[in-house]
């Protein structure tokens, strides 16, 4: 169960639907909502009371909003400002509080794989003790379909249990993308492709053995699907074709493709994104 969540926004447009899915996150775990505003440390230090004064009334006008618009109650909330840089003042707050969970807005550069590099977001999944959600969808349900890119070569029994408890409601899909040596020089002959069809096999079937392995009473509905090629491809084609409701990723199901699956999906979003410790 979570106690505290954090919040950080910068009282954009783009950080709406993440004030929402804080919300709904923090009254579903019955969690204290901590929302945190970072001011430009170089304003004059005359202005920062009347600066922060104007920070508490809008995140109040904006709490009221979105809980008349999606029908929400009033979690329990701390709303305080820093000053300094937003990156340095989430992970911080994030340590100081234990915070089970960070919530941010989606970044400004859709479309800019190249200008991801330092940004707040991915700075801040990188570093902060625990998983961070970047939100871009409308908060209009809770998850119900999410989706985990694994690696079969890593347990995912960790990853795949704390979803489960966190969240046991949601369908959920492990994803893996698989890809086979000598493919394109021998994919046509007949005796690699009865080798091909046994190795795909036998990773299916790891994959089933560590879901059962969970031994956890459920009635949640886990699927394993293999497709064949790049990860970040086959990740992206999945994501735009069955658009679940939340795309987790976690270096510890996917080591060797987080990094790059994240700025990917953050470059081109089309659901929201939690992150695990790339």
């Amino acid at each position: 169960m979570m106690n505290t969540l954090l919040f950080a926004t910068d009282l954009s447009v783009e950080n709406r639907a993440a004030f929402g899915r804080a919300l709904r996150l923090a009254l579903a775990a019955d969690a204290q909502l901590d929302i945190l505003h970072v001011i430009d440390p170089y304003l004059p230090r005359r202005v920062l009371p009347s600066i922060e004064a104007a920070v508490a009334e809008d995140i109040a006008t904006r709490m009221t909003d979105l809980r008349e618009d999606y029908a929400l109650e009033a979690p329990r909330t701390r709303v305080q400002t820093a000053t300094g840089s937003p990156y340095v003042e989430i992970v911080r707050e994030a340590f100081e509080h234990q915070a089970a969970l960070v919530v941010l807005g989606m970044h400004r550069k859709r479309g800019q794989p190249a200008f991801l590099e330092g940004t707040t977001a991915l700075r801040v999944a990188t570093d902060a003790p625990c998983p961070v959600v970047i939100a871009s969808a409308l908060p209009v349900r809770a998850w119900e379909e999410i989706l985990i890119p694994v690696d079969a070569s890593v347990s995912v029994t960790n990853v795949l249990g704390e979803v489960l408890a966190r969240f046991p409601a949601a369908r959920i899909t492990l994803l893996h993308a698989w890809a086979l040596p000598g493919e394109a020089e021998l994919g046509s002959d007949p005796h690699y492709a009865k080798w091909r069809e046994g190795e795909v096999a036998r990773l299916q079937a790891a994959l089933d053995a560590q879901v059962a392995e969970l031994d956890v009473v459920t009635e949640q509905a886990v699927e394993v699907v293999l497709e064949q090629g790049d990860p970040v491809e086959v990740v992206g084609t999945y994501v735009k074709r069955h658009l679940p409701d939340l795309v987790l990723l976690s270096g510890h199901a996917l080591p060797r493709a987080a990094r790059t699956l994240s700025r990917a999906l953050l470059s081109e979003p089309h659901t929201d994104l939690m992150v695990h410790r790339l």
